[in-house]
């Protein structure tokens, strides 16, 4: 017995935007917790800020902004929206059952030396910056930026 496949049925289903920025904002909420930092999800109410992070200890506080993606691909923002007080947080999700990647970028990084991020990142249609850059540049797993004990709690 054969069936009619629909064409929802054939095509390969689409990840939802909004789950993968929230899986990507929790994974983050989760390491910096773990590390001691008072850690906060803003859940949208607070605008281009997904985290808001407080070390007890140095007494600094921070924002956050959370950039996921499933798997590696090309990282969406614009150098035009970038805040240099910010702290970004660039999550590859990766499959189940594999390690998540973090890049940690101070937003003063991201927002006075943009041609580091190489040219991609400062073309004014379809802007970003790829994971394999982060890496080259050395922000991957650069919990440091939180504070000199953030990566050692």
């Amino acid at each position: 017995m054969t069936t009619a496949s629909t064409p929802s049925a054939q095509k390969k289903s689409r990840v939802d935007g909004q789950i993968t920025g929230l899986a990507g904002e929790l994974f983050v909420a989760a390491e910096l917790l773990k590390r001691g930092l008072q850690t906060s999800v803003t859940f949208g109410n607070a605008k281009s800020v997904d985290l808001l992070a407080y070390d007890p200890q140095s007494k600094l506080a921070y924002a956050v902004q959370v950039k996921a993606l499933r798997s590696t691909n090309y990282f969406l923002l614009s150098h035009k929206k970038v805040e240099p007080t910010q702290v970004y947080v660039f999550v590859l999700l990766n499959k189940p059952g594999q390690p998540v990647r973090y890049f940690i970028v101070p937003g003063e990084d991201l927002y006075s030396k943009p041609e580091q991020f190489t040219k991609a990142f400062l073309v004014p249609k379809m802007p970003g910056i790829l994971p394999s850059v982060l890496k080259a540049l050395g922000y991957e797993d650069a919990w440091h930026v939180f504070g000199a004990d953030a990566s050692n709690k």
